[in-house]
């Protein structure tokens, strides 16, 4: 039996761990190597893979896996939900070790590839979302193309399970403890 925590005591996991000695990159790092794992195994047909990253640690996770995912020799694009200017903390870290381009999100580019990484909102999500965020998971979802998602699929409510307006479906789910 394996026991779940809520995006709270996750948090509180997090920062005690940090608290003791360990970098928040180092932990961002290693989340990032597992989705890198499981994408890089997620049986494709292809290798174009396009990291959807949003402006919290979840899209820090996502610049990981894209570097490494990059450096086994996928052809990976990046596409920023929102502003790099506006990342900080480890996410901006992240984001500062991509070398490739970070393109703004497009709809329109995601049928063009062969595995998307859902790295929008993690588990904290706490609102409905809307506008331009609940285009960009109508838009994955509108696609044919399989999803590896980060934490949880976004839209999806890290405390209650429940659907926040539109969620991601993935094909894959990735998370951490």
């Amino acid at each position: 039996m394996f026991e779940v925590l809520t995006p709270q005591e996750m948090a509180e996991a997090d920062r005690r761990t940090i608290a003791a000695g360990t970098p928040g990159i180092d932990l961002m790092e290693r989340a990032g190597a597992a989705v890198a794992r499981v994408a890089a195994a997620a049986g494709v047909r292809g290798r174009r893979l396009i990291v959807v990253c949003g402006p919290g640690n979840n899209g820090g996770d996502g610049f990981v896996a894209a570097r490494i995912l990059r450096e086994q020799g996928f052809d990976v694009r990046v596409a920023l939900f929102g502003a790099r200017e506006k990342l900080g903390g480890d996410a901006a870290i992240a984001a500062s070790r991509w070398q490739g381009e970070i393109e703004s999100f497009d709809a329109r580019k995601l049928s063009d590839c062969d595995l998307i990484i859902d790295a929008l909102f993690g588990a904290g999500l706490s609102r409905d979302l809307s506008g331009e965020a609940k285009r960009a998971v109508e838009a994955m979802n509108a696609t044919n193309v399989p999803v590896v998602a980060i934490d949880l699929p976004s839209g999806i409510d890290g405390t209650s399970g429940q659907v926040r307006g539109a969620a991601v479906h993935a094909s894959h789910t990735v998370t951490f403890c």
